[in-house]
């Protein structure tokens, strides 16, 4: 059994203490999702150790705002912003077709939670699963080319200790049999995302492409809209730049070099559980870790897309 890595790094660090006399000039970063929460501070590390950043949101002419403000506190002016919406898969395909050139890091951070009634994609999927999942697997199939033209390039999957309330229900994955439950689509669609970074690099390793998982924690963002809030108890909450900490941690630190398809959370890896525990004792399922699981998911995402 591989040894858990251990950083030094913890829950209080924030993303520009991981980042620390790292250099990422000369590096091209994309982070969904960051015109908000810990999107923005992944981005604002990122930039602030040197990288041109893009960030691809729903809405630009909420993200140039965000984009400026980034420049303005890191210097860094190579600070963009690109229309995608992962909801819809024409979106996701012109995004990957304006992209040129190499890309080194790429953040899934973009996600949705607890949508209260069943909702659905145009192509009939549900829409938890759709945008946290298939947005983001049709995103880095539109940008493997400018991955492996990187020449030893990170993907960052953004789950969730949510992942621990739904295995990936391949029977049943958009709810067309079983009661539809807010908390089980998000749990499935986080689960996913761990499966995603397993499938990753067990698909794309020999072209230099690695990718983990990370639980950011529990931090006040736009994603608890559908929930009244924050509801994790005061000792587990996060600043915005604590849980862009492990984010950052997976997509630029030396300490995570040559490693890939693991799940982290408060800057470390997690140990595989047995069974839930109680609030904060963390922890990944080993569902969300499981090859075959991964190989499932990923032939079967392939054959969901256009």
């Amino acid at each position: 059994m591989t040894d858990r890595i251990q950083t030094g790094f913890g829950f209080a660090t924030r993303a520009d203490e991981v980042l620390a006399g790292v250099d990422l000039s000369g590096r091209r970063a994309v982070v969904t999702g960051a015109n908000s929460g810990i999107g923005v501070e992944t981005a604002r590390a990122l930039a602030g150790a040197g990288a041109e950043v893009t960030l691809a949101v729903r809405r630009p002419e909420a993200g140039r705002p965000i984009a400026a403000d980034i420049t303005a506190t890191t210097g860094n002016a190579h600070v963009r912003v690109e229309q995608l919406d992962l909801a819809d898969l024409a979106s996701v395909t012109a995004f990957g077709g304006r992209w040129s050139g190499p890309l080194h890091i790429l953040v899934n951070n973009a996600g949705i939670m607890a949508l209260p009634e069943l909702e659905r994609s145009p192509e009939g999927w549900e829409a938890q699963f759709a945008t946290n999942f298939m947005g983001h697997f049709a995103l880095v199939q539109a940008l493997h080319d400018a991955l492996a033209a990187a020449g030893g390039a990170r993907v960052v999957c953004l789950s969730s200790t949510g992942h621990l309330f739904s295995p990936v229900i391949f029977d049943d994955l958009h709810y067309h049999f079983r009661p539809y439950d807010p908390w089980s689509a998000y749990g499935q669609s986080k689960t996913a995302d761990v499966l995603l970074a397993v499938g990753i690099t067990r698909h794309w390793s020999g072209e230099g492409i690695l990718a983990n998982a990370a639980h950011p924690g529990a931090i006040a963002t736009n994603l608890q809209k559908h929930t009244g809030g924050l509801r994790s108890p005061e000792q587990f909450r996060k600043t915005p730049p604590q849980g862009a900490a492990t984010s950052v941690l997976l997509a630029a630190s030396p300490l995570l070099d040559g490693i890939g398809g693991r799940y982290f959370e408060d800057c470390n890896e997690s140990p595989v559980l047995e069974r839930s525990g109680p609030m904060g004792t963390g922890g990944v399922a080993p569902f969300a870790l499981d090859p075959a699981n991964a190989d499932r998911l990923w032939d079967t995402a392939l054959a969901l897309l256009p």
